[in-house]
Parts: C-alpha cells; sequence; structure tokens
C-alpha cells in the first residue's frame, strides 16, 4: 500500500464529510476510498473513524493522526513545489565544466548573448582539462572528441566539424605550400600532443572522398597540449598547423592564415555537452543547451563561408 496516498485520502474523507464526496473530489470509487482508510487503520493497529449511518468522525487517534498528518503532507507540498521551481524556473545557478580551448573559443563568446535573453540564469565556469572529468559535480561539461567517441557518459551532440591545415604568409613566402600529403616532410609541423606522444605520423583526410585517407610520418618542430600555443606559432610563421575551421576562420578571413593542402583534413571532431542525468533536468539547463546548439553551429556555418571564400 501506499501510504502516502492512504494518508492523503484519509485527510480528504474528513475535508470532504464521507468516503462518497472524497472519492468524488479524489476520481477514485468510495469502494477504494474505504479500502484504502481501512488498510491504513489495518497498517497503524488503531481505528482512525466512527463510521454510522448518518455521520461520520474521527476517534481520539484519528484526531491526533490528522493533525500530523496535515503537516507531513503540507511540508511535502511545499518540499515538492520548491524543487519543482528549481527544475521550471530560467533562474539559479549554472555550474559548467570546460577545457581552456573550448572555455575560450566557444563559451566566452556566448555569454553576453546569453545573460541578455537570460538574465537570472547565472553561469559558473570552471576551466579544467581534466582527463577524465567529474561530469556528476556539474551541470554541463563540455567535450571535445573524435567523430568515434563511444565513452559511457550522457552526452548530446552539440556541433561537428574539421580540422584542416593552416600556415601564416610569411611561413609560406619561406617554404612554398605543400601540394601532396608527402611533400608535409619537407615542412615544419606544429602538433598538438597526442594521448600517445610517440605516434608522430599525421593521418589526413580528403573531405570530398570519405574512404581516402593517408598517413604521414611529419617532423614537428613544436608539441603543444594548448591550442592556442599551436595557434599563436602558427599566425608567428613557426609553420604549418592543424586547427578547427571555427578557430581559423577569422584569421583565414583577415589573410593572417592561409589553408594548405585543401581538401586534405586532418581529422573530424565533435563537440558534446555530457549531462550528469537525463531526469530532472533544470529548464535553465535546456535553454543553455539549446543556446549553445544554435549558436555553435551559426559559428560553423559563418567559419566555413569564410574559409570557402579564401
Amino acid at each position: 500500500m501506499d501510504r502516502l496516498t492512504s494518508m492523503r485520502v484519509f485527510q480528504r474523507v474528513i475535508d470532504e464529510g464521507g468516503f462518497a464526496a472524497a472519492g468524488r473530489a479524489l476520481d477514485i470509487s468510495p469502494a477504494v476510498v474505504t479500502r484504502l482508510v481501512a488498510d491504513l487503520e489495518e497498517h497503524l493497529g488503531t481505528r482512525l473513524l466512527h463510521r454510522t449511518t448518518r455521520r461520520l468522525s474521527l476517534t481520539e487517534a484519528g484526531e491526533t493522526y490528522l493533525e500530523r498528518v496535515r503537516q507531513i503532507l503540507q511540508d511535502l507540498d511545499e518540499a515538492h513545489a520548491l524543487v519543482s521551481s528549481h527544475t521550471n524556473e530560467l533562474a539559479g545557478v549554472l555550474r559548467i565544466l570546460a577545457p581552456p580551448v573550448l572555455a575560450t573559443h566557444v563559451l566566452a563568446p556566448l555569454v553576453a548573448g546569453f545573460r541578455q535573453a537570460y538574465p537570472k540564469i547565472q553561469l559558473d565556469i570552471e576551466v579544467n582539462n581534466h582527463r577524465e572529468p567529474p561530469i556528476e559535480d556539474y551541470d554541463v561539461t563540455l567535450l571535445g572528441a573524435p567523430t568515434s567517441f563511444d565513452a559511457n557518459v550522457i552526452a548530446r551532440k552539440i556541433i561537428s566539424g574539421e580540422a584542416i591545415l593552416v600556415a601564416s604568409p610569411a611561413y609560406l613566402a619561406r617554404r612554398p605550400a605543400p601540394q601532396t600529403p608527402a611533400e608535409l616532410v619537407q615542412h615544419e609541423c606544429l602538433r598538438i600532443k597526442p594521448d600517445n606522444h610517440r605516434k608522430l605520423g599525421w593521418q589526413l583526410f580528403r573531405s570530398d572522398k570519405a574512404d581516402e585517407a593517408v598517413e604521414v610520418d611529419v617532423p614537428a618542430v613544436l608539441w603543444t597540449n594548448h591550442t592556442d600555443t599551436l595557434l599563436r606559432a602558427a599566425l608567428d610563421g613557426a609553420g604549418i598547423a592543424a586547427t578547427t575551421v571555427e578557430l581559423a576562420a577569422p584569421h583565414l578571413a583577415s589573410g593572417a592564415l592561409v589553408r594548405v593542402l585543401a581538401p586534405w583534413i586532418a581529422g573530424r571532431y565533435t563537440l558534446y555537452a555530457a549531462l550528469p542525468s537525463r531526469k530532472f533536468m533544470p529548464r535553465r539547463t535546456r535553454v543553455f543547451l539549446d543556446y549553445l546548439t544554435v549558436q555553435t553551429q551559426l559559428a560553423v556555418v559563418n567559419a566555413l563561408a569564410a574559409c570557402d571564400a579564401c
């Protein structure tokens, strides 16, 4: 027996003045009302109601029990309302975890627009490059991963994109741009450290031919685990780097970087928003994910347009 249901039915019997009236108010049959109250009395081991053909009245135990039941049910209803307001109200603190590159280039540009649209939602952004991020501790955790990503987490796909090869005009003035992937061995290449630092091969794909790929053992002159360091070095003419279309787009548009080896790409990636649970997601989390998705997809469209124009 559901004790809370029985308690609510018992209270309604008293408030409505009878079993039939309580049944009508609760949209259940009088027989069910009678059974639930009888089950409650059996569970408590005492009679709560005096029943006669003319009237219904509380026993002394029933009066004491009803007083406590009213308080318990009121506390439960208030607790439910409080939690529901946190879940449904577009207000409160939204805790977000992101690695540095995503915090700088994805989250930060969205803050002003999101705050203007939802002024009562506060953003608490933690920037950290965890190998195994504590997803359960945050409302949203941003993860950048290859398209083959298959982790055992609850995650919403935000965008997918490509990494292209770029270099500065100053570098290409010193070293003519490669015409084939094999020519990369003659160039100074700037690399993000892979999980296995010993892996020297740069695997390239043709964006227009999904099944065509080649691996080149490029002589990296820089290894770094920091995307902005890699991009800065490329802008300053240190060599050829692979970076996402979105990060390269403004520099391609300004002429500070030039794409090399098109249509070859250095990989595909997907941005995910990992969540602690699919259940009981606050509305503020939902609207943030929707805003993040729309704005990042728009950024990808603009970046691809800038890339195609260069």
